[in-house]
């Protein structure tokens, strides 16, 4: 079994590099703390909404002082194009405040102390470190969850056990790359209702290895 997932992983890994030699980010911002709050702000919500809202919202608050200077309701109306947006303007306020009394404003960079974060996490964390530092870190979000299981390269039930398994297939620095290019595949090419698991690329190519 576990010789298989490492094929499938090696065809998988090979064919998404082929398909997407670059990929951009999908979050549009200038710091680590405007990364924070858009990954915060993203979740069950969609990048594209996101990137809508954070302009406005990046203009009068564009790092964790003036954040936690603005009053809750005129937070809730800056992101209140995004879904869950009164208990993601609680979260943005605290954790703002949270890091001026804490780290001076700066966003911390360990597991542990973003973790502790209110709105933060495993994989918001994961995200962050992965685009702001070398520590190798594979983020599991609805995309990669979905083509992970599809492609039987996990068959856990949550995305920490997902994310173990695909930890044991691929090399570490390949796994913020490969993160991102299952997120864009899983969006233009083996989306959730175009594809059964047998019509794209990748999944013929899985397909075929069991025959």
């Amino acid at each position: 079994m576990v010789d298989l997932r490492l094929r499938r992983g090696a065809v998988v890994e090979s064919m998404l590099f082929a398909r997407f030699p670059r990929v951009d980010g999908f979050l549009d911002f200038k710091s680590p703390f405007q990364l924070l709050v858009a990954v915060v702000l993203s979740a069950r919500c969609t990048d594209v909404q996101v990137n809508r809202v954070t302009p406005a919202l990046f203009a009068v608050a564009p790092d964790a002082r003036s954040m936690a200077d603005l009053p809750l309701m005129r937070l809730e109306e800056l992101i209140h194009g995004v879904g869950f947006f009164r208990q993601k303007a609680r979260a943005l306020s605290s954790l703002s405040k949270i890091l001026i009394n804490r780290w001076n404003g700066t966003v911390p960079m360990t597991f542990e102390d973003l973790e502790s974060l209110p709105g933060v996490g495993h994989k918001t964390t994961s995200v962050v470190l992965g685009l702001c530092t070398d520590r190798p870190t594979f983020p599991v979000d609805t995309h990669v969850y979905r083509l992970s299981r599809r492609w039987q390269l996990s068959n856990g039930r949550t995305p920490i056990a997902v994310e173990r398994d695909l930890k044991q297939i691929f090399s570490p620095e390949k796994w913020f790359p490969l993160h991102q290019r299952m997120i864009a595949y899983g969006r233009t090419d083996c989306t959730a209702r175009a594809c059964d698991g047998t019509r794209c690329t990748i999944c013929k190519a899985i397909q075929a290895l069991a025959n």
